[in-house]
């Protein structure tokens, strides 16, 4: 049964004149898409949502739908006090456009394509939690209109590169004469557990260091304190971000979109900085090549050293039996007068109980084939422990491994879903030591962390004894990463009891329980270190990218705000074409980072885009500020979303024209 209710009553429902952006799933990230489309790029959105209960929240009984027009009613009115802010660089740009129409649906078929004018519309994204659900809705839709650029939520990698190819090969054949950019663009698969990871994996680092690998390049960036009396901070190569004036106030809270002056400030001028003396800063430090992906190691190298097949005291007592068999080898050669070898090889006789009694020999060598003897007995037992202890390693090698005693300075990672797994395999290629506690015994990423090494806590991790078994009281870091927001919320504070000190990363969906959360951690312990991040709110800004035509290359979150770097061509951006590096910079909006150089007859297709390496990238530290854009040129930019969105739109008109 279908059925669509405005979020927004005042305004009249409509069916949509073409053009417009279709988003189907089931979770969070559909509602956050949305709004990211409505009131970021100022498109017509058409929601799908399955009837009945949000997943996310089992406990509460809300529908989707209500659930979703409760965030765009809530987004409205803040984009309504926003933009009446004077000098408000956030205005809402969608005057005039009608609110996110939705519609109720438990599969996207035919039917309800058709209903929501899927043969109309520009770009439809499919973020169901099923990768299965996700592939028959795109095979649906790309027959229904080859034409439209499809954005797949998917979580395997492999499977998504080969349905990315199917998916494009059909509209190659469905439209003969494609443009080979819009072929290009006309199928993206990504995966928000992929895009997400890094950010999450970053909170749980020692330093404050923030890296993202964009178009071939290493971005550095780092964030700094306020400076002292005095003192002159360091500005690095540009400043990224002016961090909230209340980020080290025990009583402040992370600032978000909403939060006005006092909250983060993305991409400011030399002015802001200079009149924000009592901010910290996230400032870009360094711009270099990046280096081919490593893959993530395991916490134990390849294979098991000798001291985890056999323990200590097995080892000690082959040590002492193998000096008891030189001394009585060294005792026959004196006692004797035989060769060495000789003494050798009737030791071992005498060892192994094979040799013949010395009846007519002096009596030195009874002696010492006696003591052989009873050496031989002290031989056996020592032997069936150590195939005893061989067969319980190779079991143990199979199993997960318990933290070790002497671990310390780890990251406890609770939860191995689809982000917790990609967290696990972020931090293992940054070679940071991990312990993983997990309820389900065949959760998704057991295999992964035994195949890894990784040491695992089964158990539920509200109940007693469990953090305890992960050494959480000698960890340098805690992520709750489980898909329960009071679960993580339970950890972190039990955590904090046994560590006041230690950095806790929290996933949490509700911004307002968000703040709630961050405000009462700061101000119970306000020497540690506390975030919140949502996966959603980190992930929603690459779907929408990809739905306009432009992949993000990455992002990192600034508190509860969202910077991106992407790569555009200069060409089709008035913005940017024809000015110089220095000219091009918008404060609040947009930083050009770095330059394609590479002539474009040498330049492989829509490298950047693609974020491979292997053709020479013009840094901008290479650049002088008065380098004149050129269409031909390409360049790496960080954004905020509206500064991004609007580069998207610039380059439509253009292109209309």
């Amino acid at each position: 049964m279908l059925g669509f209710v405005p979020p927004l009553p005042q305004q009249p429902q409509r069916v949509p004149a073409g053009g417009h952006m279709v988003v189907c799933g089931d979770d969070t990230l559909a509602r956050r898409l949305a709004v990211e489309l409505r009131y970021v790029y100022g498109e017509r959105v058409t929601l799908l949502l399955p009837p009945g209960g949000d997943p996310d929240h089992p406990e509460q009984q809300i529908t989707q739908r209500g659930r979703a027009a409760a965030l765009f009613g809530r987004m409205s009115a803040a984009m309504n006090r926003n933009g009446n802010a004077a000098g408000s660089t956030d205005t809402d740009t969608n005057a005039g456009i009608e609110a996110v129409r939705i519609l109720e649906a438990p599969e996207p078929s035919d039917d309800v394509f058709e209903e929501a004018g899927i043969d109309r519309a520009a770009a439809l994204a499919l973020v169901y939690d099923d990768d299965e659900r996700n592939i028959r809705a795109a095979l649906t839709a790309r027959r229904l209109n080859p034409r439209l650029r499809l954005v797949i939520r998917l979580y395997n990698r492999k499977l998504g590169q080969h349905l990315e190819t199917l998916l494009d090969q059909a509209a190659a054949l469905a439209v003969p004469g494609l443009d080979q950019a819009a072929l290009d663009a006309s199928t993206t698969v990504l995966s928000d557990a992929d895009t997400a990871a890094p950010a999450l994996a970053a909170t749980a680092l020692t330093g404050s260091s923030k890296v993202i690998q964009a178009g071939g390049l290493l971005l550095r960036a780092a964030e700094r304190p306020p400076p002292r009396h005095g003192e002159v901070a360091d500005p690095g190569l540009c400043t990224l971000a002016l961090l909230s004036s209340t980020t080290h106030d025990p009583a402040g809270a992370e600032g978000s979109d909403i939060s006005g002056d006092e909250g983060p400030r993305l991409l400011p001028d030399a002015a802001s900085v200079a009149a924000a003396p009592g901010r910290g800063t996230i400032v870009l430090e360094n711009i270099s090549r990046a280096d081919p992906a490593r893959p993530a190691k395991r916490m134990g190298g390849r294979g098991a050293p000798l001291s985890q097949v056999f323990s200590r005291r097995l080892r000690w007592s082959a040590a002492g039996v193998a000096s008891t068999v030189v001394g009585l080898a060294v005792a026959s050669v004196l006692t004797t007068g035989y060769h060495p070898l000789h003494a050798a090889y009737l030791t071992l006789l005498d060892l192994f109980a094979m040799g013949d009694p010395a009846l007519d020999d002096p009596p030195g060598r009874q002696i010492i084939q006696l003591l052989s003897g009873l050496a031989g007995l002290m031989l056996l037992p020592l032997l069936v422990a150590a195939v005893l202890e061989t067969f319980g390693s190779l079991r143990t090698t199979s199993s997960l491994r318990r933290p070790p005693r002497g671990l310390s300075g780890h990251v406890v990672l609770l939860g191995l879903g689809k982000i917790g797994t990609r967290v696990l395999v972020r931090l293992r290629e940054l070679n940071i030591p991990v312990v993983v506690v997990e309820e389900d015994p065949e959760a998704r990423g057991i295999p992964l962390a035994r195949s890894m090494h990784v040491p695992t806590v089964i158990g539920d991790v509200t109940q007693e004894g469990v953090l305890e078994a992960a050494k959480i009281h000698r960890a340098g870091s805690l992520l709750a990463l489980t898909s329960v927001d009071t679960t993580n919320l339970e950890a972190a504070l039990y955590a904090r009891s046994v560590k006041p000190d230690l950095r806790v990363a929290l996933r949490l969906y509700d911004d307002e329980f968000a703040t709630a959360v961050y405000r009462t951690l700061r101000t119970a312990h306000p020497q540690a270190r506390t975030r919140s991040r949502s996966v959603s709110h980190l992930a929603a800004p690459s779907f929408a990218g990809a739905m306009m035509g432009r992949q993000i290359l990455g992002a990192i979150p600034v508190e509860r705000k969202v910077m991106l770097f992407a790569a555009l061509r200069v060409a089709g951006h008035p913005q940017l074409e024809g000015r110089t590096v220095e000219q091009a910079f918008r404060a609040g909006a947009w930083r050009v980072l770095a330059v394609d150089a590479t002539p474009p007859a040498d330049r492989q297709p829509d490298l950047m885009a693609a974020g491979t390496t292997g053709q020479p990238l013009g840094l901008v530290q290479d650049l002088h500020p008065g380098y004149v854009l050129r269409p031909e040129d390409r360049v790496v930019i960080a954004a905020t979303r509206r500064g991004l969105a609007e580069l998207l739109r610039g380059q439509r008109t253009m292109t209309r024209r």
